[in-house]
């Protein structure tokens, strides 16, 4: 989509109307029965004019930063480069008996089953009808004076009617439902991409909270040994109770920190018991391991020009975008004449028994032509509803385009600090535990006073959990570049019609 392109470049204009056929004059029968089409061509929207996603970094790259690797693509299944079987198995969960995900498939079925009834406008609709009646006619209807006939009447007919799509309302109307098809079809592709972030996401979420909980424990256990030892050196006089008060406080400061981190795992428990259609009370509330996770090396991200194609809330943009493009054909083909063609065949008769004789016969055909002559302004603001309507979805499809690329630039930016913070983290937790190690030796020998040891050990408990929450960020971030990529989605061939794609206006 280009950016200088102009709003009302894309907009079906009443001058810019296509008229395929030559002027109503003394040959109109011919016109009509060869038939034209009126109403906007499609146009389908150019594709980004950038080359990339965000600036190319500048210096050298950090110590264990992820490789971008541009033009390839991450495959359907992106959640394996995690190479966890336990998060395969969430997912997986996730996308059998997800209930959104349950409803959104109802979706699309509901639009096929639309399409194919639209479908059925291009074909002649037959009727059968068989009735008896037994009546009684008056006398005087023949000028008699005497009593009324009494007869039976049987009738069976067979009844035709057929709309020849002369200006092509037909097509427009189905060409409106195929995209609602899509928009069905890409709105469920974008449901199982969330469904898939969401529970990637949610069970990373859960995984660093168990580090954090298991590297406040592990501090909580150093707070006592050191708590001992300050007793200790008490006890012996060489050091006073304040140094015990001290480590006692920071004991309870470092046992607060649990509570808050507990209530947060459950909720991430929760959260993914629901997004796997299951109760909380049913869940199997194992863990991931941040260790045993794999974090992707290489990065397959796809070029700026197919991110259009691959994300499906993009496609659905789009296809949302043909469908109000077909709603200006419609409402520009309901101002030229409609033509029904009718005809019924069958027979009446006084006794069922003679109902088909060839006597009995009965037939008709006709042809009915209605033009619109005045209806109050109404279908010209018709047009101009459905053109304003156009230009709605045009600035969505806009919108979403320039949603993604800001998603995928946020994340590529993202994992580049992230490797940054990490790298700097982890060098700023060796630091502090070798200087916790040096600094509790020196205060067991008396060569420091408590002081000192407390700020060395509140140094490492920011250092290690720190690292700990970094960590976790750059597995969250690596799940989030696949999401906003796209990564893998593909449509559920339930609506997919040989006999669709054969019929007017069914391309894409």
């Amino acid at each position: 989509m280009s950016a200088s392109t102009s709003l009302s470049q894309r907009l079906p204009h009443p001058g810019r109307i296509s008229v395929r056929c030559r002027r109503v004059g003394a040959g109109a029968v011919l016109l009509l029965l060869g038939g034209c089409a009126v109403g906007p061509t499609y146009h389908r929207p150019a594709p980004p004019p950038v080359s990339s996603y965000v600036p190319a970094p500048s210096g050298q790259p950090v110590k264990g930063a992820q490789t971008v690797e541009y033009g390839q693509s991450a495959g359907r299944d992106w959640w394996h480069t995690f190479r966890s079987s336990r998060l395969d198995r969430l997912v997986a969960l996730a996308l059998a008996h997800n209930p959104s995900l349950k409803a959104t498939e109802a979706s699309l079925r509901e639009a096929h089953a639309n399409l194919r009834a639209a479908m059925g406008i291009f074909y002649p609709q037959v009727n059968a009808g068989l009735s008896a009646e037994r009546m009684r006619t008056s006398g005087a209807e023949f000028g008699g004076t005497g009593p009324g006939n009494v007869f039976s009447l049987y009738t069976g007919n067979v009844n035709v009617s057929y709309y020849p799509d002369v200006f092509g309302i037909n097509r427009f109307v189905y060409r409106q439902a195929k995209a609602q098809e899509d928009i069905a079809r890409d709105t469920l592709d974008a449901a199982r991409l969330s469904v898939e972030g969401n529970v990637v996401q949610t069970a990373l979420g859960a995984a660093s909270v168990q580090a954090q909980i298991m590297a406040t424990r592990s501090i909580i256990s150093n707070d006592k040994q050191l708590l001992a030892l300050a007793q200790t050196r008490y006890r012996i006089g060489a050091a006073s109770y304040l140094d015990v008060v001290a480590q006692q406080s920071q004991l309870a400061a470092d046992q607060a920190t649990l509570p808050p981190l507990r209530d947060a795992l459950d909720r991430d428990q929760d959260a993914l018991a629901a997004l796997c259609g299951s109760y909380p009370v049913q869940w199997n509330r194992k863990v991931l391991s941040l260790t045993k996770l794999h974090l992707p090396g290489k990065l397959p991200v796809g070029l700026p020009s197919t991110l259009t194609e691959n994300r499906p809330d993009i496609r659905a943009a789009e296809a949302q975008l043909r469908a109000a493009n077909a709603s200006v054909g419609e409402a520009v083909a309901r101002m030229y004449p409609l033509l029904e063609i009718t005809g019924s065949f069958g027979g009446q008769s006084n006794k069922a028994s003679t109902l088909f004789d060839s006597a009995n016969q009965v037939w008709s055909l006709a042809a009915d032509l209605a033009a619109p002559i005045f209806e109050g302004g109404t279908l010209e603001a018709e047009k101009h509803a459905a053109q304003a309507a156009y230009s709605v979805s045009f600035a969505q499809y806009k919108t979403a385009v320039l949603g993604a690329f800001e998603q995928v630039a946020d994340a590529l930016r993202a994992l580049q600090h992230d490797a940054e913070a990490l790298d700097a983290l982890d060098s700023e937790m060796k630091s502090a535990d070798m200087t916790l190690t040096l600094t509790r030796a020196q205060y067991q020998v008396g060569a420091i006073d408590y002081l000192a040891l407390l700020s060395a050990e509140a140094g490492y408990s920011r250092a290690r959990i720190g690292f700990v929450k970094a960590l976790a960020q750059r597995y969250t971030d690596t799940a989030a570049l696949y999401v906003a990529l796209g990564s893998g989605v593909a449509s559920d061939p339930v609506a997919q019609s040989g006999t669709v794609s054969q019929l007017p206006g069914a391309s894409r």
